[in-house]
């Protein structure tokens, strides 16, 4: 019969045991894991802020809302006794029709490591106002006071003075403060009430030069706005709540909108700033960067532990059908090794284009854990199963990464398909009788 301690030495040369001690290192190779997805996130955010400083010298992200006709008016109220009171309101009429055609200029801006994306563009602005209906405002209007309020969300992209035309007649644009539905912009003062009969419509022109980066938007104020945008960028993401009709090719890409009143919830005319958010309406092109190597940093850190599990089941199953015992520190030895993947890769991606680096980082980790399995297994034959099978992985993950559409449907076959093979192998091993098999060969 076996003695207690016969019992307790079998258990601690058992594959079962040893199939646990491997389950608890996979799992703690979750914290290192952890650790470098937190360095992802660190290095992500320093880049954002990089970005931002670089966007802030020389201009946000614009927006353009307007033109716009603001009618100052007054009314006055008498109580019963007698008093006075004049209340002062604007009256805002968007546009009949509004077009604009820009050409956007991209250009990348290096600070350091980090990269910008920022534009120049020249833009075409025109359109007409219809008749003024005077029912439709309350009070007296101040016609010597009226003015078309033009929105920008950064002033600072303006690089030249801009002349306003209307009905032929030419006007100064000025800065002029902020309104609650146009937000901060140009101000264009009208002085000659000729231009605001009743039965003349207005008809409107500029021409602007604008500086921006990333992106660049539109509130289609206009009961109908057309815009139209062209620019040399192979990669431009059409955002907000209208899709255009667009071409891309390698040399860069043309976009047609064409908004009529009912798509959008804004109203013709309003009082004062009684108007809902206009930013609701927006839509424009974006710069794509289509070289976002954080993204790929973390979703190729998210397979770790799917490459540590698989690389200690390898090493496990060449312990078991060749009876050579590896201790659990080499188990972890390795398991840091794959972890230490993606710290190369991070920091290599921020300096190389993102493809060489995860070659650079891929060629360095198997290659180590060749050497050291090579020391351990003593066997080329065994060694050379084991890179081969890394580099599997690696060539795996790489292509996973690059079909961002695919990728769970890619990722998902390929699981399977490894399930699928240790679930072979795993056949030929007798677990319940390795429980009582001879020591294995140190």
């Amino acid at each position: 019969m076996e003695t207690t301690n016969e019992k307790i030495e079998k258990f601690s040369q058992s594959v079962t045991l040893k199939a646990i001690i491997i389950g608890v290192l996979t799992l703690l190779m979750l914290i290192p894991g952890s650790m470098i997805q937190e360095l992802i996130h660190e290095r992500q955010n320093r880049s954002r802020e990089t970005i931002e400083k670089i966007n802030s010298k020389w201009s946000n992200a614009q927006t353009i809302t307007g033109p716009v006709l603001v009618i100052p008016y007054k009314i006055t109220t008498t109580d019963e006794k007698k008093n006075s009171k004049t209340e002062n309101h604007t009256f805002n009429l968007a546009p009949e029709s509004l077009i604009i055609k820009s050409k956007l200029t991209p250009e990348e801006r290096h600070y350091g490591i980090y990269k910008s994306i920022l534009y120049k563009s020249s833009l075409d602005i025109s359109g007409n106002f219809k008749a003024i209906d005077q029912k439709q405002i309350e009070g007296e209007p101040q016609w010597a006071d009226a003015y078309i309020r033009l929105g920008l969300s950064d002033l600072r992209g303006i690089t030249k003075n801009i002349d306003f035309e209307i009905n032929k007649q030419h006007f100064t644009a000025e800065t002029g403060g902020s309104d609650d539905a146009i937000g901060q912009g140009l101000i264009i003062s009208l002085k000659n009430a000729v231009l605001f009969q009743p039965e003349k419509r207005l008809d409107f022109h500029c021409n602007m030069d604008l500086n921006g980066s990333s992106n660049l938007n539109f509130i289609p104020v206009g009961r109908s706005t057309q815009v139209f945008v062209e620019g040399n960028w192979k990669a431009p993401g059409f955002i907000g709540n209208f899709t255009p009709q667009y071409k891309i090719n390698e040399t860069g890409f043309t976009a047609r909108w064409n908004i009529l009143h009912f798509n959008r919830n804004i109203p013709e005319s309003w009082k004062d700033g009684n108007i809902i958010d206009t930013a609701d309406n927006s839509f424009g092109v974006n710069l794509v960067d289509t070289v976002d190597h954080y993204q790929l940093n973390m979703r190729s850190n998210k397979y770790a532990l799917m490459f540590i599990a698989l690389t200690f089941v390898v090493f496990f199953f060449v312990e078991v059908l060749t009876r050579k015992r590896i201790h659990p520190i080499q188990y972890l030895l390795v398991g840091v090794a794959l972890i230490l993947f993606y710290s190369l890769l991070l920091s290599i991606s921020e300096q190389l284009n993102f493809g060489i680096s995860y070659l650079i980082a891929s060629i360095a980790t198997i290659g180590l854990i060749t050497v050291y399995a090579n020391s351990i297994f003593k066997n080329k034959t065994q060694t050379g199963i084991l890179a081969f099978l890394l580099g599997i992985l690696y060539v795996f993950l790489y292509v996973v990464l690059q079909l961002e559409d695919v990728a769970l449907l890619i990722g998902s076959i390929g699981l399977f398909v490894i399930l699928g093979i240790i679930m072979y192998l795993s056949h030929k091993i007798k677990w319940y009788n390795e429980d009582t098999s001879p020591k294995m060969k140190q």
